[in-house]
């Protein structure tokens, strides 16, 4: 995964925030408190995780423009009719005439 300059941002604000709560997870842990330790450390791997795999900004606008647009607009492989289905076709001359 190569990420841009905000990118690089985006992911150091995460960690601002997410660093200290998996160390005060880490200590609960430690302490014994299973539930509290886990729970926090589970939320702490989420803040970094989920902008960067998951909730992508630009990604998720590209959907939603691509679903407002019509057919003709959006790209290639959304464009493009499907010709692959299985129902019979007849071709203009061709002895496939039953009558």
């Amino acid at each position: 995964m190569r990420l841009g300059l905000l990118d690089m941002i985006g992911l150091a604000a995460s960690l601002i925030f997410a660093i200290p709560l998996g160390n005060y997870a880490v200590f609960r842990l430690l302490d014994g408190e299973v539930a509290l330790g886990g729970g926090l450390l589970v939320v702490a791997v989420a803040m970094v995780v989920l902008p960067q795999y998951f909730l992508d900004p630009a990604q998720i606008l590209r959907r939603l423009l691509s679903g407002l647009l019509p057919s003709r607009l959006r790209g290639d492989d959304a464009a493009a009719p499907e010709t692959e289905d299985d129902s019979p076709s007849l071709a203009v001359g061709s002895d496939s005439d039953d009558r």
